[in-house]
Parts: structure tokens; sequence; C-alpha cells
């Protein structure tokens, strides 16, 4: 299995919409967030990027899934802004592929992590959620 170039980087960017703040994070009663960038769109951006540099090491019918994050969200960002994820690739820890993650609006950055992610066949990883719906 191959990996990406130590210190490799990729991006993924989206402009702040409706959809993707905190204020719609609404599973309840009382359930009340702010119309800001939520966290959780935060962390999807920058697994897209790290993800993205894995596709040239994928065999036909594999994929790659996020295994452990472990993020800061650390500054608001307003609807209609960009917001740019930067991966860096850092090397391996056993079978999961290591990435830093670095998220930036025009204000300056807004979060900073590590993400780790694993190859899995797709057919695999739908056995496996399968088997969880009782």
């Amino acid at each position: 299995m191959s990996s990406p170039e130590l210190d490799a980087l990729a991006t993924a960017e989206l402009n702040v919409g409706p959809n993707d703040l905190a204020s719609t994070l609404v599973f309840g009663p009382g359930d009340d967030f702010p119309p800001v960038f939520a966290t959780a769109r935060m962390i999807a951006l920058m697994e897209v990027a790290c993800a993205r540099q894995l596709v040239p090491c994928l065999e036909p019918g594999q994929m790659s899934v996020g295994v452990t994050v472990d993020v800061i969200h650390s500054a608001p960002t307003p609807p209609g802004a960009k917001v740019v994820a930067t991966s860096k690739y850092l090397g391996r820890d056993g079978k999961l592929f290591v990435f830093e993650v670095v998220a930036h609006d025009p204000g300056g950055e807004i979060g900073r992590g590590t993400h780790k992610r694993a190859i899995a066949t797709l057919d695999r990883l739908l056995a496996g959620a399968a088997k969880r719906t009782g």
C-alpha cells in the first residue's frame, strides 16, 4: 500500500452557507446554537482535505475513512465567508495515515489539530454497518 509523500499538502474549501451553521444542528427541544460555522462542518472540511491526499493510494473498491479527530475550533466564522482547510501528511501510525489539519477564514486561523484515516473497502464497511442495525 502506497502513502502520500511526507509533508505533502492538500486543501478543501467552501463558502459558509446556511446549512453549514451551528444553528442548523437541532435534534430536539432546547438545542440552540449560534449562526456561525459549525465545528462539525469544519471537521468535515478537514477530513475532505486529508481524504484527497489518499485518493492516489487507493485500489479499485477502496476508499479512505476517518478514524480519529483531535481538533480545536478556536474562532467563529460568519455566514458567507470562505473557509480553507489544509492537510499535511505526517506519516503512518500502523495502518492509519496521520495528518495535521488547519482551517482558515479571511480573518485567520479558526481551527487546527490532527486526523487519522484508514483505507477500507466499501463492501466491508457496509457489511460492518449492517451488523449494527440490530
